[in-house]
């Protein structure tokens, strides 16, 4: 059986080695490895949630809610939004991202990523045959280059991806940005990706109110603590969720997703909590590692950040490689397009754990 052109070209998404492989690998203790490469929220999720999943799983026997209409008024209570500007996908934001393809792209447009950026946008997209183009952050001055959006548009551009805070590198993309792409652009769906906009403590979810090619995404995986539950949301104007919902699966979210959605948001305390425990870890590991010579850190404003470590005479794979040995998990961001060898990310863990990172990463330099 022969498999369409474009799965024959594409290489596989490879995800990066578990805490069990590395355990096995390195002779190590599961519960002794430290996970800074994922980005997700190291305290565990509300005990609202987990009380509320355990309660559910006797049900698992029947179907999950198919409308979702209690978790999207939760969502767009939480948001500032109607509910009718709110989506909801079973497979955390990729789905959304999926969704948004299936419902606009037709084969042979082009949409825009600045690199270095979430790269699975284009892993999902092009499986419609849509073709990536390129614009850029300045590295260096660590900014987008908001003239290499403008430089990469043509009259095939169908979406622009936005990532604010921009992953890997933790930095915001200014308002105005967006309102002036989206206003020269009205064709063209500008979506922002706000996954970490709890940290950042700043949201343009306002502007779907201004634009109706304005596309937000978000996810329950990063300060709502379900990483494992495979949730995430989009806000838009009414008509594009319309749009989405004629083509998104009807049963993506299980029904222990949903109750452990619902509850959590509805944990006020929990969600307060995450944050300012994330943004206390993030400031620390930052004041940290901005002591350690060879190492240069960028300022985040998301659970993650940045670190040049050219001067320390590794490359990201090898350092990565030998704090692992250590039951050290890091990000080598060789993988992301727009950045060389010599760059890797970190993630926010809890107060101990980043303390015995810095004193590892301290010894493994040395």
């Amino acid at each position: 059986m022969k498999a369409r052109k474009i799965v024959e070209e594409m290489d596989s998404y490879v995800p990066g080695k578990s805490q069990d492989e590395i355990a096995q690998d390195f002779g190590l203790k599961k519960e002794d490895i430290i996970k800074l490469g994922s980005n997700e929220n190291p305290w565990g999720p509300s005990p609202k949630a987990m009380e509320a999943v355990a309660k559910e799983i006797a049900a698992i026997n029947r179907y999950p809610e198919s409308q979702l209409g209690e978790l999207v008024s939760e969502i767009a209570k939480y948001s500032g939004v109607d509910d009718s500007q709110v989506i909801i996908g079973g497979d955390g934001a990729d789905e959304i991202i999926d969704v948004l393809a299936k419902t606009f792209i037709d084969e042979g447009d082009e949409f825009i990523v600045p690199l270095p950026s979430y790269m699975y946008y284009e892993y999902l997209l092009k499986q419609y045959g849509a073709n990536p183009v390129y614009a850029r952050w300045d590295v260096e001055k660590n900014e987008l280059c908001v003239d290499s959006i403008y430089d990469a548009i043509t009259e095939k551009t169908k979406m622009i991806f936005l990532c604010s805070p921009n992953n890997p590198n933790g930095t915001l993309i200014d308002r105005e940005v967006f309102i002036d792409i989206a206003s020269k652009n009205p064709d063209i769906l500008i979506v922002i990706d706000e996954a970490y906009f709890e940290y950042a403590e700043v949201t343009n979810k306002d502007l779907i109110n201004e634009f109706d090619n304005i596309f937000i995404i978000r996810t329950f995986s990063k300060v709502l603590g379900l990483a494992g539950m495979r949730i995430g949301y989009g806000l838009a104007c009414s008509q594009i969720i319309e749009y989405m919902h004629r083509i998104k699966p009807v049963f993506s979210l299980t029904k222990l997703s949903f109750v452990a959605a619902l509850n959590t948001l509805r944990d006020t305390e929990y969600i307060e909590n995450s944050i300012k425990k994330g943004i206390e870890s993030r400031q620390f590991l930052y004041d940290e590692i901005s002591k350690i010579d060879g190492l240069f850190v960028y300022p985040s404003k998301s659970n993650y950040m940045l670190i040049n470590i050219k001067e320390t005479g590794f490359t990201a794979a090898e350092l990565a490689l030998e704090l692992m040995k250590k039951g050290i998990i890091v990000r080598d961001c060789t993988s992301f397009k727009g950045l060389d060898e010599f760059w890797i990310r970190i993630s926010i863990c809890t107060l101990e754990e980043d303390k015995k990172f810095i004193e590892i990463l301290k010894e493994v330099l040395e």
